[in-house]
Order: structure tokens, then C-alpha cells, then sequence
């Protein structure tokens, strides 16, 4: 019997030969590499601080205080995310602002303004922000800073560089850009409440983007009193409510400023005693009540007068406009502007 031959052994030529490694031509530069734009996500806001009036000066650029909800805009290809001032996803709530953004001329960026509802003579309302689609009102988008362009982080340079880059960004988009204002800070202030808008907001001209710090560099100036305010408490009617009870934080303790009766729209009294409802306890959370006696202009609240009202937990805030403060620290002549889901309670101070 013949044994089986063995197969020959391939020669040299006919092994497989080992995959060749890239060459270092051939692999990704890290110039390649950083020209990935990274991923951007919201940061705290940079705010200003509060003035009577506007300060003056070749360093200083001014714009409109749009009456809305600040909000920033981050955009990350085809992803775009909206986020309130204290950080939360706010996306679905205004998808034609979110469209908008998407059109921006980047492949990301991140982008500072302030969402607002025009009515139909263009003047901005913030109580409709909540009932916009219902009225037939426009939204739109007011950018006013740009913080993150295609990879490079901006805070760092100063103001108008970061809106010289806005400009081109905005483009065509949809998105509208907040200008500066022309002329001296005392045209401007006039113009600006012939107009009926809030008010102005001054910006040095060199100034980085300070996240989430109150700082000197942005000053903003009110024309009409306004005050954000803790809701703790309301007075009850046979259908909803007659008033509202609101206060503002000291430290821990918080302290009554009065009732508001006035500037409720239907819509409005209908979805506050909803959630008024959910959050009755029955603590008063107010650290001043009882006053010893109602003012002169009927703002303290007694402890017969106590007998008749509803407390709630302190977690929903109220902007509201008034007249003027008190002596004893009451807001005389108070009227309910909005809802204020953007800010939580515990940071309610007196301005």
C-alpha cells in the first residue's frame, strides 16, 4: 500500500500575505481629527444686573429687553435643543423656534437670546408666550449671542466679535437678530417707550460671556416696574379665585408683598386654579404673616383676613407689574403678567 503524499507547502510567494499596515500618510491628521466640530450643549446664562437708568459711554452697545423667555439654542447638525434660562428642555413647547435654528448656517453652534410673542402691531407679549397658538400671535427668536461656533468656544472673546459672527450665522434662517441700537443712551430710552417695549439692556462693547454669573457688564434698565414673585397663597371665589397672594424670598424665610388682583385673562385664572389646586397645604408658607394691620392702600393681609384664604406650596412663579413698593414692603397697584416656568421659586428675590 502506498502512503498518502503530504500537500506541498506553499511557497513564499503563494501565502497569504499579512494586511499592510496604513502608512502614517494614510491615517487620520489630528488637524483631521479636531475638524470634527464637538458636540455643543447649553450653558448657564450670563445676566445682568439691574439700573435705574442706562449708563453712558463709548464702551457701552445697547439693545432692546425683549419681554419673553430667554432661552438658548444649541444646534449640533440636524439636532437642535432649546433650553430655559434655568437649563430646562423646552424644545417641544416652540418647534417653529426649533425649525428655525435647525437653518442656522453652522454645523454647530450655540446660540443666546430670547424666544418672544408679537402681537399684531409687532409689540411683544409675554402673557401670550403661554397662549400663543390659541391667539393667532407670531413666535419668534431674537439672538443676541453667539457662544459656540463649528468647534470653537466663543465666551471667551469679546462682545462684538461674538455678534460679528452671529450676523453671519442668522443669515437667512428664520432666526431674528437683536441688534444694537443706534444714538445716545437718552434717545435711545425715549424711543424705546414710545414704543411700549420693556426695556434696554447695555452691554460693554469688550466684555467675555460671564456663564452663569450676574455681572456689571450687562446692565439692564426697566421702564415699567416689573417684579418676578413666589405664589404661596390665594384667595378663593365661587369659580376660581379673586386673588393671588405672592411673595419673594430673604435667605430662607419667605416674605409676603401682597395680593394681586388684576391683569388675569380668562385663560389665565382657568389654568392658574388648576395648578393652585395640586399644591394647597394647609401651612401658610409666609414667614411676615400675620401683618399687625392693612395699609393704607389695603395691601397686608391681618389674621381675620388669613381665616379666608388658601395656602400652596411655593413652587410656582408669577411676573407681575406695579406701581410701586410700600413703606412696609407691599406692592401697590399689582397686575399678573405671566407664568414663569423658566426660573425656580427658591431664587425669587426683591429687585
Amino acid at each position: 500500500m502506498t502512503r498518502p503524499t503530504r500537500p506541498a507547502r506553499p511557497t513564499r510567494d503563494a501565502r497569504p500575505t499579512r494586511q499592510a499596515r496604513p502608512t502614517r500618510d494614510a491615517r487620520p491628521t489630528r488637524q483631521a481629527r479636531q475638524a470634527r466640530p464637538a458636540f455643543v450643549r447649553p450653558i448657564a446664562p450670563m445676566m445682568a444686573t439691574r439700573a435705574a437708568a442706562l449708563p453712558s459711554g463709548a464702551e457701552w452697545s445697547y439693545e432692546v429687553k425683549w419681554d419673553g423667555y430667554r432661552a438658548q439654542a444649541a444646534k449640533n447638525g440636524d439636532a437642535v435643543l432649546l433650553a430655559s434660562r434655568n437649563l430646562k428642555d423646552i424644545t417641544r413647547q416652540f418647534p417653529s423656534v426649533a425649525a428655525a435654528v435647525s437653518r442656522l448656517d453652522a454645523a454647530t453652534a450655540l446660540v443666546d437670546g430670547e424666544i418672544v410673542a408679537l402681537d399684531a402691531s409687532g409689540r411683544p407679549s409675554f402673557q401670550a408666550l403661554h397662549h400663543w397658538s390659541v391667539e393667532g400671535l407670531s413666535l419668534v427668536y431674537y439672538a443676541f449671542d453667539l457662544l459656540h461656533l463649528n468647534g470653537r468656544d466663543l465666551t471667551r472673546r469679546p462682545l462684538d466679535e461674538r455678534r460679528a459672527a452671529l450676523r453671519d450665522v442668522v443669515d437667512d434662517s428664520g432666526v431674528l437678530l437683536s441688534d444694537a441700537l443706534p444714538g445716545t443712551p437718552s434717545q435711545i430710552a425715549d424711543a424705546v417707550r414710545a414704543l411700549g417695549l420693556e426695556g434696554v439692556v447695555a452691554k460693554k462693547r469688550r466684555s467675555t460671556y460671564a456663564a452663569g454669573r450676574r455681572s456689571d457688564a450687562w446692565v439692564k434698565v426697566r421702564f415699567a416696574q416689573h417684579q418676578e414673585l413666589v405664589i404661596g397663597g390665594y384667595k378663593p371665589s365661587a369659580a376660581a379665585f379673586d386673588s393671588l397672594i405672592v411673595g419673594y424670598y430673604d435667605g430662607a424665610k419667605l416674605l409676603c408683598a401682597g395680593k394681586v388682583r388684576n391683569g388675569f385673562t380668562p385663560a389665565a385664572r382657568a389654568q392658574i386654579f388648576v395648578a393652585l389646586h395640586d399644591l394647597e397645604t394647609p401651612r401658610c408658607p409666609f414667614a411676615n404673616l400675620p401683618s399687625s394691620r392693612s395699609s393704607h392702600w389695603g395691601e397686608g393681609i391681618t389674621a381675620e383676613e388669613m381665616s379666608a384664604l388658601r395656602w400652596v406650596k411655593p413652587t410656582l412663579v408669577a411676573e407681575v407689574s406695579f406701581a410701586e413698593w410700600t413703606r412696609d414692603g407691599s406692592l401697590r397697584h399689582a397686575a399678573f403678567i405671566g407664568l414663569r416656568d423658566d426660573k425656580p421659586a427658591r431664587d425669587v428675590r426683591r429687585e
